[in-house]
């Protein structure tokens, strides 16, 4: 067995003193505390040292750790990067182009700054009083409580409120009326332009570039940040190839890895993926990975918050 400890990250900040401190992310000294528990515990590897596992069989570490970070914040700049340099770390990023090549905000970040900026209660009955005023104007879609029946499905993380809310404006309703709706909601309760929001929050290509020349890791999160498994075939290829173009220079072009947003992969996807030149895939399976007998293209992680300072959830696993 060749077990892997695959670590996600999202959001890393110094919480208290941002504009919205109600972003669910790790505070950047939890972070810290972090590294320095994983300098202790674990041996963190590199991404080309898990792809020479798969092409080589080279034998990693015991308790070999990988870290990844999802959606290219600028925290992953700004708060990542300097800790992991003074640990002599890599980390592997994961950013989707449009949110440094057209600078507007993706609606994944959308919904989880409405989350940060209102209850889950107000958003909630204001998403209802959104989903009746469309409903039968040129849109067709089941009643709030259908809506609510299928899609309210508490995770480890959120209650069902917040997995409802996040589903609609995610998956459930053509794309078209989420943007209508996202955006309504936007604009009543975040406060800040989008376009201002959006070149605050996101990493930059210069940025990434200094950090690839550092020894950081850069692989594929699609384009848009489409759920994957929900495209169209075609759909599903211009994401990718809109995905890889706007990566160059960060990429090595034959051995790219992909990690699927919001954890969404199917076959298809993967078939796909593979038949464009990615050599592995993450997902957000949750549990350590073994490399002989997991599928290299869904490989399985971690949350920061399954470790210690948050929690001692790793142990389970």
């Amino acid at each position: 067995m060749q077990r892997l400890n695959i670590v996600m990250y999202h959001y890393v900040r110094d919480l208290k003193n941002s504009r919205y401190p109600e972003i669910k992310g790790l505070d950047y000294e939890l972070f810290k505390q972090q590294i320095r528990f994983f300098s202790e515990k674990f041996h963190v590897v590199r991404m080309e040292d898990v792809i020479a596992w798969y092409k080589e069989k080279a034998p990693l570490p015991e308790n070999a750790m990988l870290l990844t970070f999802d959606d290219g914040y600028i925290d992953n700049y700004t708060f990542v990067f300097p800790v992991l340099k003074e640990y002599g770390m890599q980390g592997s990023f994961f950013v989707p182009g449009k949110v440094f090549t057209e600078h507007c905000m993706l609606d994944v970040n959308k919904i989880h700054y409405l989350l940060a900026s209102a209850s889950i209660e107000i958003l909630c009955k204001e998403l209802f009083a959104q989903l009746d005023a469309y409903r039968g104007n040129g849109w067709e879609y089941p009643s709030n409580e259908e809506l609510f029946e299928e899609y309210a499905k508490a995770n480890r993380f959120d209650n069902k409120e917040t997995i409802f809310f996040k589903r609609i404006l995610q998956v459930a309703l053509p794309e078209e009326l989420r943007n209508i709706i996202c955006d309504n909601l936007f604009q009543k309760y975040v406060g800040v332009p989008e376009e201002i929001l959006a070149r605050e929050i996101y990493i930059s290509y210069d940025q990434m570039k200094l950090m690839k020349r550092e020894g950081m890791y850069f692989g594929v999160h699609g384009y848009d940040h489409y759920w994957m498994n929900r495209l169209e075939p075609s759909a599903l290829k211009k994401d990718i190839e809109k995905g890889l173009a706007c990566m160059e220079g960060l990429l090595d072009e034959k051995e790219w890895v992909i990690n699927y947003p919001y954890g969404s992969y199917s076959e298809e996807v993967v078939e796909s993926l593979r038949d464009s030149g990615c050599v592995l895939g993450l997902s957000a399976d949750v549990r350590v990975a073994d490399l002989e007998k997991d599928n290299r293209f869904i490989l399985p992680r971690l949350d920061t918050n399954d470790f210690p300072p948050k929690s001692e959830n790793y142990l389970k696993f």
